[in-house]
């Protein structure tokens, strides 16, 4: 049920959004050259050269949408995300689009059409569609939220559920449903023949037991049954299909190892057998590459724009104490692999001697005149931009950890390995919102996680933002 509503809300979305982006396109078309409102300075092209490239604005503009994460329909995004994500994925539609104009237009366009130039398109116009279908997309959003909200607060087209299990694992799952209201659903209560309800623990009711499903459903006229049942009462499963077969009621089973999935499951098809993958992350296939190929592009241009400013760094920690410029030190990345992580020494060479591996403290008085105001505004962090070149880090990502520290934090957090299913970031999203160096472990977990499991290129993009202005601003320890 779940799964074909989001189909079908995904469906309108990916529909709507290139049906809105061709008419933005074409919109864009006539207030740049038909309207008078901007300057014609280089003749009029024909309507007919634009129409011909509505096809890869059409196609592209859901594709970048989908590489933003826009498709996936999750709970806890806000409208100043959404809207950000539409900005950044009409950007990247755009920059497509070009791309793709100009490669058909050299490889595969008659001479007759290259000598017109029929596939480009005035700069002006990419801006005026950037406006236009950020507006657009965002409007449409809004307005499907209001019907659909309005309808259900009306009671119309609400999908009636009940849990069989009050335990931990129903409780989860109604706790999951209610925060999807957006989705329609109404929990009408649990079954279960034991009461764990009545502790206070769930606001919801416990209508019976599960021999009466059957009246239950009937009089509450009930969609959906959720079995939420813990491990040694599944023996009761066969019974409740039984039951619930007689009354055209869709049955979903959840299974109890759900209390330990921790980042997004997926089911999977072993010839026929499906199979549970717990800890699935987005981080896979065509998104991978995306995000590499923007590791790739800032951490290149990162190194030439900064190679003086490099130069003179190394200079101030060669001149603030004797030692080596560069410090270098283990450090586990993807896949618990360990590598070499690069940083300005901001230390004495001898700092860990005595005490051997601790944690880095805001005053540590074991660091140098330079290596302090370095640490301030993370410029330490620098030579890390080598790394994520290699394919060693990513730009974005939870911090890499010493091999000496994971070895005790894997005991102490079960799901701290978790981290490594991506590659270990410069920067990241605990980091940004003030978890970092000697904070709490589980917060910084917690964060990390959140992070690999709603990955999006927006995310990224707006986690070096706020690590560029906090840097400069926001005192911290790395």
């Amino acid at each position: 049920m779940v799964r074909r509503h989001n189909a079908l809300l995904v469906a309108c979305y990916i529909v709507s959004d290139a049906v809105f982006a061709s008419g933005a396109f074409l919109l864009a078309f006539f207030i740049r050259f038909q309207s008078g409102l901007v300057p014609v300075t280089k003749g009029y092209p024909p309507l007919e050269q634009y129409i011909d490239m509505l096809p890869f604005v059409a196609a592209l503009t859901p594709f970048a949408f989908q590489l933003q994460g826009l498709y996936r329909l999750r709970r806890g995004r806000s409208r100043t995300d959404e809207f950000f994500s539409l900005f950044m994925g009409t950007v990247m539609a755009i920059v497509l689009t070009a791309a793709s104009l100009l490669y058909v237009q050299t490889y595969f366009a008659s001479a007759d059409v290259k000598a017109r130039g029929a596939l480009e398109v005035s700069q002006p116009v990419w801006a005026i569609f950037l406006v236009l279908n950020v507006a657009l997309a965002y409007a449409s959003r809004e307005a499907v939220r209001e019907v659909l909200e309005r309808r259900w607060r009306a009671g119309i087209g609400l999908r009636r559920i009940l849990i069989a299990g009050s335990g931990e694992l129903g409780r989860m799952v109604a706790e999951r449903v209610l925060q999807h209201r957006e989705l329609g659903y109404q929990v009408v209560g649990f079954v279960d023949d034991a009461d764990h309800t009545a502790a206070g623990l769930s606001p919801l009711p416990l209508l019976g037991t599960l021999a009466d499903i059957g009246a239950i459903a009937q009089r509450e006229q009930i969609d959906h049954l959720y079995v939420a049942l813990p491990a040694e009462e599944h023996v009761k499963l066969l019974a409740l299909i039984e039951l619930t077969s007689r009354e055209c009621i869709d049955v979903k089973v959840v299974p109890d190892l759900l209390q330990f999935i921790a980042l997004r499951a997926r089911l999977e098809d072993l010839d026929g057998l499906p199979v549970i993958n717990i800890n699935d992350v987005p981080l896979q296939g065509v998104h991978a590459w995306v995000k590499r190929g923007l590791d790739l592009t800032i951490s290149a241009a990162g190194l030439v724009i900064l190679g003086i400013p490099l130069a003179i760094i190394a200079a101030l920690v060669r001149w603030s104490s004797p030692g080596p410029v560069f410090y270098r030190q283990e450090r586990m990345g993807l896949d618990g692999k360990a590598f070499t992580v690069y940083k300005f020494r901001s230390m004495r060479i001898d700092a860990e001697q005595s005490t051997g591996p601790i944690w880095a403290d805001s005053d540590d008085p074991r660091a140098t005149r330079v290596g302090r105001w370095l640490r301030r505004f993370d410029l330490d962090e620098l030579p890390q931009l080598w790394n994520v070149l290699r394919g060693d880090m990513s730009l974005v990502g939870p911090r890499p950890e010493r091999p000496f520290f994971v070895e005790q934090f894997k005991y102490s957090l079960p799901q701290y390995m978790l981290r490594h299913k991506v590659k270990a970031g410069i920067t990241g999203w605990a980091q940004v919102n003030g978890w970092r160096g000697n904070t709490s472990l589980e917060k910084r977990l917690e964060y990390d996680l959140y992070y690999i499991e709603n990955w999006s290129v927006t995310l990224d993009l707006k986690i070096i933002w706020l690590t560029v202005v906090r840097g400069l601003f926001q005192r911290g320890v790395a």
